[in-house]
């Protein structure tokens, strides 16, 4: 008998007995997706990728850090900010709440850190996980591009295009604002500022800066529209009254 030939036909087609058939890598990718810890760990995987393309293209979760949204917004809550409530030719309304990038109008260009600890404090970040980038605001516009926004009238109210505001969503007890002010919005800007004047640095903190404490248009990260945790706050921001009169 020929054991050389025997041994060569068997490596092409067969192993000997006792031997285990080498596996290809999708065989091997199987194996080790079987294993219930590496599958729960790919199917975790799959949905961070997921919940981060939706985060930045559809709907993202907002950490709300501190108290100048109040009452509208408290410190912990988690707002889910609309990312195409401007991306079809809607442009922002006096009474929206809006999240922005404060960047080179709020704050300066920040310093550059950690590129890896940027990432993921920024995946967390989209993902409500933690508090937002310091160059990210939460406030409510107050003038559109072409508004006039005077503070204030007899009354103490602010006004917007000579007609005086209502204003329901102000914190109890805060004025419309202790700071006097008149401006004219530049177009393709606004005029933002917190609901709980006293207690926040909005458009009034950044007057005489450049940019004047105006926001871009194209900085709006989108428009907040609902609360989604904790449960007993779940639901829609309400929406505000109308105000101002027409543009000037």
């Amino acid at each position: 008998m020929d054991t050389e030939a025997e041994l060569t036909q068997r490596g092409r087609s067969s192993p000997a007995p006792g031997e285990e058939r080498p596996r290809s890598a999708v065989s091997r990718a199987r194996a080790l997706l079987r294993t219930p810890w590496r599958r729960a760990g790919a199917l975790g995987v799959v949905c961070a990728v997921f919940l981060l393309l939706i985060s930045n293209f559809v709907v993202q979760p907002f950490l709300i850090p501190s108290r100048s949204m109040q009452p509208t917004l408290k410190v912990g809550d988690r707002i889910l900010v609309n990312k195409l409530a401007y991306r079809f030719g809607a442009v922002p309304q006096r009474g929206d709440v809006v999240v922005f990038d404060g960047t080179g109008s709020f704050v300066r260009e920040p310093a550059r850190g950690n590129p890896v600890g940027d990432a993921l404090h920024g995946a967390a970040s989209a993902l409500g996980l933690a508090e937002p980038a310091d160059t990210d605001f939460v406030k409510r516009v107050v003038g559109v591009g072409g508004d006039d926004v005077v503070c204030c009238d007899a009354g103490g109210r602010i006004q917007v295009n000579g007609v005086s505001v209502a204003e329901p969503y102000l914190y109890p007890g805060d004025a419309p604002s202790e700071v006097p002010f008149r401006i004219v919005v530049p177009l393709g800007t606004l005029w933002v500022m917190g609901d709980h004047r006293s207690q926040s640095r909005d458009s009034r903190d950044h007057l005489g800066e450049p940019g004047g404490g105006m926001v871009p248009v194209e900085k709006v990260i989108g428009r907040a529209d609902w609360i989604g945790w904790p449960v007993s706050r779940w639901g829609s921001l309400p929406p505000a009254p109308a105000t101002g009169g027409p543009r000037g």
